[in-house]
């Protein structure tokens, strides 16, 4: 590679192409991940006059762009790779996929709404570059309107409530855990926040040093309204990174949204608590009042809202002395205070162990490389020429860290990550939940699948909203993993 194509500045990531994440695949220490929302035909749109005609009324043009993705995803050869809006629904597509990834030593997994849109996911392993981690792939439910910011955010919230239960029930050592896929929301959003409070970090930003405030700085999508922003992930949590215990962090991002919707009202401090105090005789909120401002909030009161049961854990977090009632004390710490709800900065391997009573090794990455194309994203711009999908291509290159965890109890209470023990996986029981989620196991509606070769390597998960998906418990064939 001449000097001419690198761009190396001291202190920071080098910003090679994907060309240079191929060439490295063979590197022992590295993997490398793909994330790509591949537009599927049945939404893909030829003529705007005609909403009704899509790519999937002409074999020739999906099939086209089809190959040519195959084309870029064979080039570069990634260990893992995971698509959204696959096209599961048309044999001969999925036929395509299966042979030439097949050939090219993928193990494909795929995975299709429940609501029979005909769309779904696919996850393609390398089966000669297999590395301990967890692999979620997942595609969030686009914001159409203001009633599902708060779904989305549960959505998320299931996936990770899924993958903390999947790793206590198999009894798996401490992983590194990938989340790839189209958040359908920018850094800007609470999916965004509420994932890093649980000490997620976007590789991408990661690697080329960017703060959460450099929103502006790429993009990877440009949706049907026109828009461009940056919507897809590959968010990467290390066994040793802090996090919040997850009920508390989900409870603070609905808390947030929550005080977005009163401070869009332009409410002072004062008014806002007014306006929760609602008619309450005293100098205090209750619950009733409580109940009445998520109503006026849009919070509660139609599908997408919160459910009776999620209120009662908001209304405990608030109330924090347990009396009945929520003061202006209490208000302002749980409700209004934004400063109690940002995330706490990642610490050192050295003084997190220090924190812990005891230590042990295990294995961590750190984000070596990531790309985007076509690369005019990654400067803000989204290039006219480019018709291989409405959403750029993202990869990325973590490098294999040794990394310290505490005591198995420490871990337990403040990473939430569970006892190690052996790595047998099998049968474990679906989530019943408002996304469609899998573990490790073949069949049923309601699925995911993974390689026997390692356990707890790939896990699928896609959300939808509550009434377009069917869930189901029962499992026709499991594998024992061992």
């Amino acid at each position: 590679m001449g000097r001419k194509n690198r761009r190396i500045n001291k202190g920071r990531v080098s910003r090679i192409g994907s060309y240079a994440i191929a060439s490295s695949i063979k590197d022992p220490t590295c993997i490398s991940c793909t994330t790509f929302n591949i537009l599927a035909p049945i939404y893909k749109r030829l003529n705007h006059e005609d909403p009704s005609y899509r790519e999937s009324d002409v074999k020739d043009y999906w099939l086209d762009r089809n190959q040519k993705i195959l084309d870029w995803l064979l080039c570069e050869r990634s260990s893992i790779i995971c698509l959204q809006e696959f096209w599961v629904g048309n044999e001969e597509m999925v036929s395509i996929y299966d042979k030439r990834l097949g050939d090219a030593g993928y193990f494909n997994f795929k995975l299709a709404r429940t609501n029979n849109r005909g769309d779904g996911l696919l996850t393609a392993l390398h089966k000669d570059y297999f590395k301990e981690l967890l692999i979620v792939n997942t595609h969030l439910l686009f914001p159409h309107n203001s009633s599902l910011c708060l779904e989305r955010l549960r959505q998320v919230y299931k996936i990770l409530q899924y993958v903390e239960s999947y790793q206590k029930e198999n009894k798996l050592n401490p992983l590194p855990i990938l989340l790839c896929g189209d958040w359908n929301g920018s850094k800007r959003g609470h999916v965004y926040k509420f994932l890093r409070s649980q000490g997620f970090v976007s590789s991408y930003d990661t690697a080329h040093q960017y703060t959460d405030a450099d929103a502006h700085k790429w993009v990877s999508h440009r949706n049907h309204r026109g828009n461009i922003c940056g919507v897809d992930f590959i968010w990467l949590l290390n066994p040793n990174r802090y996090r919040k215990l997850l009920k508390t962090s989900w409870s603070e991002a609905v808390f947030g949204m929550f005080r977005y919707q009163l401070r869009r009202a332009s409410l002072t401090e004062n008014d806002a608590f007014v306006f929760l105090k609602a008619d309450s005789q005293g100098d205090y909120i209750t619950y009733s009042g409580f109940c009445e401002a998520l109503r006026q909030l849009n919070l509660i009161g139609h599908c997408n809202g919160l459910s009776a049961e999620e209120i009662q854990e908001l209304w405990v977090q608030a109330d924090i002395d347990g009396n009945g009632v929520v003061d202006y004390k209490e208000f302002k710490q749980w409700i209004w205070n934004a400063s109690r709800f940002e995330e706490r900065d990642e610490v050192s391997d050295e003084v997190w162990a220090d924190v812990m009573n005891e230590t042990e090794q295990t294995i961590g990455f750190s984000v070596k490389n990531a790309v985007l194309f076509p690369t005019e994203v990654e400067k803000g711009m989204w290039p006219e020429n480019y018709s291989l999908s409405d959403h750029a291509r993202l990869t990325v290159q973590p490098e294999t860290r040794r990394c310290v965890t505490g005591s198995s109890a420490a871990r337990w209470e403040a990473n939430k990550i569970f006892t190690p023990a052996d790595k047998t996986g099998g049968p474990c029981e679906q989530l019943t939940s408002d996304i469609c989620a899998g573990c490790l196991c073949n069949g049923g509606a309601v699925y995911a699948n993974a390689s026997h070769f390692l356990p707890g390597v790939v896990h699928n998960t896609m959300g939808r909203k509550k009434q377009e998906i069917g869930i189901t418990r029962s499992i026709s064939k499991l594998w024992k993993c061992g």
